[in-house]
């Protein structure tokens, strides 16, 4: 025990000073701590940090910006958006140009080995399910207990084919890294899924809010269930669900984005509706036809479509009419409604146009919807109020009423409530 303590001593009167009798050791200690400082250096030396800030005149690339400071300052310089996360932007500032499927972490290989044995797999999975099909497609309806029952049988069939070609591409970091960069093809099933999961996650949350609170439903539809994502632009403005659009910003056609998430291409129909219309004779609203145009082609790679370079078209029914509002009105709801046509069969614009024109102040969205046969895929809405611009998109348009105030009435009292006069006689 007592050599234990004259020990341990020994090594605390070694470590607290550097000079004494025992200067071997320290020497030896100090090389040591050096040695180990020299080292840390020159592995740390060649790795950028993630914090430099490129000069003020300098261009910055959206794909290593990866502060707050550096975004603001690509929005502002180059009115570009960063491209992906900023952790994977991160990733790519502190590391060389290297393909991402070839970056050197050990871990990531592994993992992507495993995924790789998986999708060949899930390969061999869709081959199987292919030709157990192509079966059922050549065996007679009398022998799979009828036609119903067959048809029944190859659309299980389909549905479980999809699901799998999206569980052969879900894992890949490669597909997720193009899906954040927007370089996804839409023609492939896992990007459009991707795509579809992603508005549903927020997107979509905050239209069906918007609904539910301007009470679309049930003032329009008894029911909605949208499935396609629909973008509203006035210009470079990208107009939010529910947003106010100034009147000299909405004289002229927007243009829209119909962003569907299932293969094929399809016809729809635009509908646009103003239900706010005041009619002073019934004191009550009346509904307004704003535009309506039907055979669209749409699919998910094409989902641009302009109602300006639509005005002139034979399947143009009803061109813009600029929305507008009296003075002393509520606010206006310009509902934006895609209708689905069924089975894409092309429809007679004609009959439609006189149909419009016999029901010109009571356009209702339930009898547009009967008469094209289609089924409510997406929607979008905006606001409109007086504004100093009013007076002259009504002029310029033709509409009359832009002389005229609309004021509330002060509601008649109940009998009961009435003082009798002859009390006062």
């Amino acid at each position: 025990m007592a050599f234990q303590f004259q020990l341990t001593s020994h090594f605390r009167r070694c470590l607290r000073c550097s000079t004494g009798k025992d200067s071997s050791y320290a020497l030896s200690r100090r090389a040591f701590w050096a040695s180990a400082i020299v080292r840390t250096e020159a592995s740390t030396e060649n790795i950028p940090s993630n914090l430099d800030i490129p000069p003020p005149g300098r261009l910055l690339d959206p794909n290593k910006v990866a502060t707050p400071r550096l975004e603001r300052r690509l929005l502002r310089e180059t009115k570009q958006q960063p491209i992906g996360s900023r952790r994977r932007r991160a990733a790519l500032q502190s590391t060389s140009n290297l393909p991402f499927e070839q970056l050197p972490y050990q871990c990531f290989q592994e993992a992507r080995t495993l995924l790789l044995a998986d999708r060949q797999d899930k390969l061999r999975q869709i081959n199987e399910e292919r030709r157990r099909i192509a079966k059922v497609q050549a065996t007679p309806a009398e022998l799979c207990g009828g036609e119903y029952v067959k048809k029944g049988r190859l659309v299980r069939m389909q549905k479980y084919l999809e699901d799998l070609k999206i569980l052969a591409d879900i894992n890949d970091p490669v597909i997720k890294k193009r899906f954040e960069d927007g370089e996804g093809d839409m023609n492939r099933p896992i990007y459009r899924y991707l795509a579809d999961r992603q508005w549903r996650q927020q997107r979509r949350l905050i239209l069906m809010q918007r609904i539910n609170q301007m009470h679309i439903v049930p003032d329009m539809v008894p029911y909605l269930d949208p499935t396609a994502e629909v973008r509203l632009f006035f210009g470079r403005r990208n107009v939010q669900p529910g947003d106010f659009v100034e009147s000299r910003n909405s004289e002229t056609p927007p243009r829209l984005s119909i962003q569907v998430f299932d293969r094929g291409e399809r016809l729809v129909s635009i509908v646009v509706i103003d239900p706010d219309v005041p009619n002073v004779e019934t004191d009550s609203f009346d509904s307004r036809c704003h535009f309506l145009a039907v055979n669209v082609p749409i699919s998910p790679t094409s989902t641009s479509v302009s109602l300006a370079k639509m005005s002139d078209d034979s399947d143009t029914i009803r061109p813009w009419l600029p929305p507008h509002a009296q003075k002393g009105s509520p606010y206006h709801r310009l509902v934006v409604f895609i209708l689905e046509q069924k089975d894409g069969q092309r429809l007679d614009s004609q009959g439609l146009k006189r149909m419009v024109e016999n029901q010109a102040a009571q356009f209702n969205i339930r009898s547009c919807m009967d008469k094209v046969h289609g089924k409510l895929t997406g929607i979008h809405l905006f606001r409109t109020k007086w504004d100093d611009g009013m007076a002259g998109v009504m002029q310029r348009a033709d509409i009359a009423g832009a002389d005229i105030e609309l004021k509330r009435m002060k509601p008649e009292k109940l009998p009961y409530k009435k003082k009798n006069p002859e009390r006062y006689r």
